[in-house]
């Protein structure tokens, strides 16, 4: 429940300060001027959102499966998609080398869920199915459309303090401050999506849990996830930049993420089991200032917090909320 009111309390400020934007700049420019520019911004993101799926389908190599070619996981999605009342997502399988998972596409509706070869090779049935739920929730949830709307804001803010700072108006001084608390509000916006992302992953693997799966079984698979980014080739996981907004994990942070989870894994099996996640609700875990200024600057939460949250949660979706 917090994760929803904080969902819509980011949503309420993100748009108070739009309200803010068009009643300053509305009478510094004229609203007609900001108008044009709130439009612009509007029309780029859904040009973006229409043609975003196809831009997917390609830098990712994907190929929709048949039923007959992966009945496995067609017949986990579709009774994790029957348990979420959503219509069953296509099914697709990447070819990059980084070992992942994601969901895209336009609407519930249009919902498509992709798995890559390698997280096929490196999790068991159980992990694969968490992860799934993960996926499948960020469906249900309507993701890809929040997010599309949260970014409609930075865009504005950017497009102003171009405006403003680069403008040959009369009153330069003026113009220049407006330009310059723009492109302050423009910074601040940024962070505020980038926050909007990690809560979205909080939320999904609630929803994946609510699903019916076993928290310690997305821990493990979170767990193995990073393992497997951090001994992916690098120049596979630098081709992902642009696109890990989508993905399960932060690849990029894999090698950094290493050193805070090896204590979990006490036994050393490679995996997460039920005890060792539980070890971890009681626990007060230490997260260095570096890496939680790293996570300001991420769309995922930091690895440690967001296993450490899912030790919080039972396999009805009940919570017990431990920051």
């Amino acid at each position: 429940m917090w994760l929803q009111v904080r969902m819509y309390l980011l949503l309420g400020l993100m748009f108070a300060i739009v309200y803010a934007l068009f009643v300053a700049a509305g009478a510094y420019i004229g609203v007609g001027s900001f108008t044009l520019y709130a439009i612009l911004a509007v029309v780029m993101l859904f040009i973006q959102y229409m043609i975003g799926p196809k831009l997917i389908e390609l830098s990712m190599r994907i190929r929709y499966v048949s039923e007959e070619e992966a009945p496995e996981l067609h017949q986990m999605v579709s009774d994790l998609a029957m348990k979420a009342g959503i219509k069953k997502p296509r099914i697709a399988i990447s070819k990059i080398k980084v070992p992942n998972a994601f969901a895209f596409g336009r609407s519930v509706s249009d919902g498509r869920v992709c798995v890559t070869e390698g997280i096929l090779k490196l999790l068991n049935k159980d992990e694969l199915k968490a992860v799934l739920g993960h996926e499948i929730s960020h469906i249900k949830n309507r993701d890809v459309i929040t997010m599309t709307m949260l970014s409609v804001v930075p865009i504005i803010c950017w497009y102003l303090a171009w405006s403003f700072m680069f403008s040959g108006r009369r009153n330069r001084g003026n113009a220049a401050l407006l330009g310059l608390v723009a492109f302050v509000l423009y910074f601040i916006t940024n962070l505020l999506v980038l926050y909007g992302s990690r809560i979205r992953e909080y939320y999904a693997d609630r929803g994946s849990v609510a699903l019916g799966n076993q928290p310690h079984y997305l821990a493990s698979a979170l767990y193995k996830l990073v393992y497997g980014s951090a001994r992916a080739p690098r120049d596979a996981v630098k081709q992902m930049e642009g696109y890990k907004a989508f993905f399960l994990n932060d690849p990029s942070r894999a090698r950094a993420e290493i050193n805070e989870l090896r204590e979990i894994d006490s036994d050393m099996s490679g995996t997460v089991d039920r005890k060792e996640l539980m070890n971890l609700r009681g626990k007060r875990i230490k997260i260095s200032t570096s890496d939680r200024l790293m996570e300001l600057f991420s769309t995922h939460p930091n690895m440690l917090k967001r296993i450490r949250y899912l030790s919080t949660l039972s396999p009805a979706g009940e919570t017990r909320v431990i920051y």
